[in-house]
């Protein structure tokens, strides 16, 4: 069976216009076209006619930037959905804790998700270590994720691009297959 056929869903995680804010974040922000490759995945999976989700971040600190009451809340322009693509919101790291997730996908019998969006260390890890663990084939996208830099237990300032790469590294071969923006196309233009 070719990847087309499995009908990989595309899940865009957390694109949110609060990220824009790098320092709230930690700053200094890796992979900063990683919005501009979710799109790209976008256009192609709507080209195909294979399913997106939407996932966004409601967070329940009414002084985040992803507050729903916040501007910051709304997904930002490059990946806005169509009426078609449903959108999910989740208050954790994971978006299959407390949404119909799991349930939307069951019904639609797909069995294969391509994870991208924001953050690598925090949502999408989370979200792709339960899509692993709940038996999805899944593959994270290393150039359409991105994370900031973290401060240590110690004060120590760790480098978001060590932080991502240390985060896919840990999720590589166990939870997902870590592709590239451009491996993944090869993979459906091979079709």
């Amino acid at each position: 069976m070719n990847f087309i056929q499995k009908k990989p869903a595309l899940l865009l995680v957390d694109i949110q216009k609060g990220f824009e804010n790098e320092e709230h974040w930690g700053g200094n922000r890796n992979n900063k076209d990683a919005e501009l490759k979710c799109s790209l995945l976008l256009e192609k999976w709507r080209n195909l006619g294979l399913p997106v989700f939407h996932i966004m971040h409601g967070s329940q600190d009414p002084d985040s930037p992803l507050h729903p009451s916040k501007p910051g809340f709304e997904l930002q322009d490059l990946i806005k959905p169509n009426p078609k693509e449903p959108v999910i919101v989740k208050d954790v790291n994971s978006a299959f804790i407390g949404t119909n997730l799991e349930q939307k996908l069951r019904e639609k019998e797909i069995s294969t998700l391509v994870i991208a969006g924001l953050t690598t260390n925090h949502c999408i890890s989370t979200t792709t270590r339960m899509a692993g663990n709940l038996d999805f084939e899944t593959f994270l996208i290393s150039d359409a994720t991105a994370t900031f830099d973290r401060i240590g237990l110690n004060g120590e300032k760790f480098n978001a691009e060590l932080i991502h790469q240390t985060a896919l590294a840990s999720l590589n071969g166990e939870f997902a297959t870590v592709l590239n923006t451009d491996d993944l196309l090869s993979k459906l233009d091979s079709n």
